[in-house]
């Protein structure tokens, strides 16, 4: 029986385990080889960008309680993937995710919810799961509200946002409101690569784009964030909404939770 043993905590020390084959009725731990490190399930694929990404940030380390593994996919930079969609990408996200699931992951994610455009040909090519975006979970969260009531998306860019993302994530025909952080000055001058920009003012430029959604849209009962880089803040938009955020790091865990189940003590 094969069993992935994640993140344990013992003594309050972090200890990880790996790929086991325990066999019960001979009481002993086989462990399978194959790979040259271990102890992650989830594998990221990365934009090729040059800002900072502070901890929250699906590009941070730091934001997970459970080690990930990177792999950059050189050209894919956000003007390419966000602003033209470029389709000639494809063949470069299928060769970094192959050498993710050979490496060992066991699920692979992305640092760019428009990537949901190659959600479909990559999970053809891939024997492990993929999600692409944090929009496939749309369809879930409206599935938790009335049918009249909306969910409301915050994207990097709305002005390049095109029907066919939600087509791609099954939310086609999903009563949705869309917003973008395109015209927020904070937000752009830290995706043109600057090497530097003030968090707190990106979070206040999230909360006003959302309630100026909501303002609008005053039936959405909950958000799903769709850039990366915006995690870090869906706490202080949660307070200042008083609605259920849903973003990247939502999904991640929910997968990492699927992959690696803890083992629940028995009477």
């Amino acid at each position: 029986m094969l069993f992935y043993l994640g993140v344990q905590y013992l003594q309050a020390k972090r200890v990880y385990f790996t790929l086991v084959d325990i066999n019960f009725n001979e009481k002993k731990m086989l462990y399978k080889s194959g790979y040259n490190i271990y102890g992650y399930a989830i594998g990221i694929l990365v934009l090729e960008t040059k800002f900072p990404r502070i901890p929250g940030d699906m590009g941070n380390a730091t934001s997970f309680s459970f080690p990930v593994r990177y792999k950059v996919v050189k050209g894919a930079s956000p003007q390419r993937v966000v602003d033209e969609r470029d389709q000639t990408l494809l063949h470069d996200f299928i060769k970094a995710a192959k050498e993710l699931e050979l490496e060992g992951v066991r699920a692979i994610t992305t640092t760019c919810g428009y990537l949901a455009m190659f959600q479909k040909e990559l999970s053809k090519e891939l024997n492990i799961p993929i999600f692409t975006s944090s929009l496939l979970q749309v369809p879930l969260v409206h599935s938790m509200l009335k049918p009249e009531e909306k969910v409301g998306i915050i994207v990097a860019n709305a002005k390049t946002f095109h029907p066919s993302i939600l087509e791609a994530v099954g939310a086609k025909n999903i009563p949705v409101a869309i917003t973008g952080m395109e015209e927020q000055y904070e937000f752009t001058f830290m995706r043109r690569e600057m090497n530097r920009f003030n968090p707190n003012k990106v979070e206040k430029e999230v909360i006003n784009v959302a309630k100026e959604l909501i303002d609008c849209e005053p039936k959405i009962r909950a958000f799903v964030v769709e850039d990366a880089n915006l995690p870090p803040y869906s706490k202080a938009l949660q307070m200042a909404t008083k609605l259920p955020i849903f973003d990247f790091m939502t999904l991640t865990n929910w997968v990492n939770l699927a992959l690696i189940k803890n083992q629940f003590g028995r009477r």
